[in-house]
């Protein structure tokens, strides 16, 4: 089940989620919309190897946006910091800027309950597009989880994306054992 936007007011009252910032405009029927960080952030390889930490280039998006490029994986982040303690949020693009080519995420547009964070995007174009800081990027939307949560996202010592940032994070796969 998806909460309403009434629902979605109900639990940030209640505590068990937040958005900042929040802006009530951004309330859509049964979802929020969440807007592009001034971060962006690209691989210093062109070859990236799962087992390694691969480094990243951060920057700032100009006032007179920035043009991403086809065929390069950019790591873009949420202007809003969000913490779920009760359902599972999911980040999805808006339609408006799937119809520019621009997907958000590769894989990872569910949260975890306890996720507590700016969300880090997977930033990726059909063809070059310019993109600006504030821009609406996605919308969050919330399920109900059916039973208790033993181990929250939060609280979990192998969460590899739970310390707070206002910049892009790069893939932590090499912390897995494999």
């Amino acid at each position: 089940m998806i909460l309403s936007d009434k629902r979605i007011l109900e639990e940030m009252a209640a505590g068990s989620i937040l958005i900042e910032p929040f802006i009530k405009e951004c309330l859509g029927t049964n979802s929020y919309d969440v807007h592009l960080g001034r971060h962006l952030a690209t691989y210093k390889d062109r070859v990236l190897d799962a087992r390694e930490h691969n480094k990243i280039d951060t920057f700032e998006i100009p006032h007179e946006g920035f043009v991403l490029q086809p065929n390069t994986l950019y790591l873009g982040v949420t202007a809003e910091y969000t913490e779920t303690h009760k359902h599972v949020p999911f980040l999805e693009g808006k339609s408006s800027t799937g119809r520019l080519g621009i997907n958000i995420h590769a894989t990872a547009g569910k949260g975890d309950v306890g996720f507590c964070n700016t969300w880090t995007l997977e930033i990726s174009c059909a063809q070059p597009v310019r993109i600006y800081a504030g821009m609406p990027i996605g919308q969050l939307i919330y399920f109900v989880v059916e039973g208790e949560i033993e181990n929250l996202y939060n609280a979990k010592k192998s969460a590899k994306y739970s310390k707070r940032t206002v910049k892009p994070v790069e893939s932590m796969m090499w912390k897995n054992k494999f």
